[in-house]
């Protein structure tokens, strides 16, 4: 149902699965039922609120007092109890996402100097030129995009980007940092937008 409205759906069917697609993966929400056949959706929660600001949406059948409580308590944003309907189910998800995102009616896009990137569409232009970037460059300067002029740390951009449970080293967004400048800034080596910010991580500023 959600796919015929437009958003591309993994499936995990159980905890241990869940953490390996987040650990390969970068979603930007995420579904959670509370009973698993491995953990409980409130532990995976709890584990993933150690890495990732990843929206979640609880769906239990356990809807009472406490155990909505609990949900929004270990890092929850939304708890849908059974039995719902497709409808409301849909309606959560379009009002998360734009509370996270912003609103999904209209594309979304970031200019500073002459580089225009439209998340929306996953595009980016220089001096009306388009410029190649790999998934991964593109999601790394999405992020910088929905943040500007806010230092982001190396750990909120690997899990982020990467995925929140990846193992991957801080070199690598060292060096996709690096091909973000070559592509992107004037002077590389003395970078206008993309910004180091010492001993956090990076920022995209822009103006001021």
């Amino acid at each position: 149902m959600l796919e015929s409205y437009g958003y591309s759906v993994t499936t995990a069917e159980s905890g241990a699965e869940a953490f390996d697609l987040l650990s390969a993966n970068a979603f930007q929400l995420i579904l959670l039922d509370v009973n698993l056949p491995d953990t409980t959706g409130l532990e995976l929660c709890r584990e993933l609120r150690r890495a990732s600001q990843i929206p979640v949406i609880f769906a239990s059948a356990r809807a009472d007092e406490n155990d909505r409580i609990s949900g929004f308590d270990i890092g929850g944003d939304d708890y849908l109890p059974k039995p719902y309907s497709m409808k409301e189910l849909l309606s959560r998800v379009n009002a998360l996402f734009r509370r996270t995102y912003g609103s999904a009616d209209r594309e979304k896009t970031v200019a500073f100097g002459d580089i225009v990137v439209n998340i929306t569409m996953r595009t980016v232009t220089r001096g009306g030129k388009p410029v190649s970037l790999s998934l991964r460059e593109f999601d790394l300067l999405a992020y910088l995009c929905c943040h500007i002029n806010t230092a982001v740390s190396k750990e909120t951009l690997l899990s982020e980007v990467w995925g929140a449970f990846s193992e991957v080293e801080p070199s690598t967004l060292t060096v996709h940092i690096r091909w973000l400048r070559e592509k992107l800034e004037e002077n590389p080596a003395a970078p206008r937008f993309i910004k180091t910010v010492y001993k956090v991580g990076y920022m995209l500023e822009v103006g001021g």
